[in-house]
């Protein structure tokens, strides 16, 4: 069966095309072209559209792949936005405020943001939302507590690696620093969380959840220089969000028994 010159031109042009597609490395438009090229005959796409049509497919994919690697990297411990926080369960919260925070301006600046407050108000919640807005929008996110901080620096400086800790906690746009206060850190913990801190101070922002008072972190931490010295650098661009509310996981749990009890009385009645 005989083949036009006019067939073969085009069989050598979609042989190219797929070839050149897979030099680039541009898979996912390597693996849509047939469907593509379908769709353009179909619909009668212009060049410019189906071509346009085959790219964005090849970006939408290369975002995706991009998301899945700022998450895996961001360690986040909980798919939470700020969707999920009851703002009116939680009336310490300042929403204006975390609305704002939301539109990530802070990282614009490299200001940080301390959420301060007992433990079970939501200050890992509200942490973990702004750290997703911010995965969502395109930085590098890191979520770290206090306590694993603190542990990693030091077998970093056993191995000989503390310029590499250092440059690795010094690159996200965006470090959460979670728990503080709610472990004692080892003797060496309160200047390692310095030196990050002091590595990060006026180039990208941090946040970080504690339930300690700023008043009190210099007999926390037992040292009162590198406490002060911590909080200079946090404090000179800062938002400090103080919760004084409720805990979120005694109110579930009280809401749990409650509902156990009246299902109890439900069966006896």
């Amino acid at each position: 069966m005989s083949t036009s010159p006019a067939h073969m031109s085009e069989a050598r042009r979609y042989s190219q095309l797929r070839a050149h597609l897979s030099y680039l490395k541009l898979n996912d438009a390597f693996d849509a072209l047939p469907r593509v090229l379908d769709q353009a005959r179909a619909e009668n796409l212009s060049m410019t559209a189906a071509l346009e049509r085959l790219l964005e497919i090849e970006v939408e994919a290369t975002e995706s792949r991009r998301l899945a690697a700022r998450e895996r990297f961001a360690c986040l411990p909980e798919p939470w936005t700020l969707s999920d926080f009851d703002f009116s369960a939680q009336p310490g919260v300042d929403e204006k405020l975390i609305r704002d925070l939301a539109t990530l301006r802070f990282l614009d600046d490299a200001s940080n943001v301390l959420f301060v407050g007992p433990p079970g108000v939501g200050k890992t919640m509200l942490s973990v939302a702004l750290g997703r807005a911010a995965v969502d929008a395109g930085h590098r996110v890191y979520f770290t507590t206090a306590a694993e901080l603190a542990a990693k620096c030091h077998k970093a400086a056993l191995e000989g690696r503390w310029k590499t800790c250092m440059r690795f906690f010094a690159g996200p746009r965006l470090l959460i620093i979670d728990e503080l206060g709610y472990l004692p850190l080892p003797e060496d913990g309160a200047s390692a969380l310095f030196q990050v801190i002091n590595q990060r101070y006026l180039k990208s922002s941090t946040i970080l959840s504690t339930n300690v008072g700023i008043a009190d972190w210099a007999s926390a931490f037992g040292d009162a220089t590198v406490a002060a010295a911590m909080l200079d650098r946090l404090l000179h661009r800062a938002a400090v969000v103080g919760i004084d509310g409720p805990s979120y996981r005694l109110r579930h749990h009280q809401n749990r028994a409650d509902s156990l009890r009246q299902g109890v009385n439900a069966r006896v009645s």
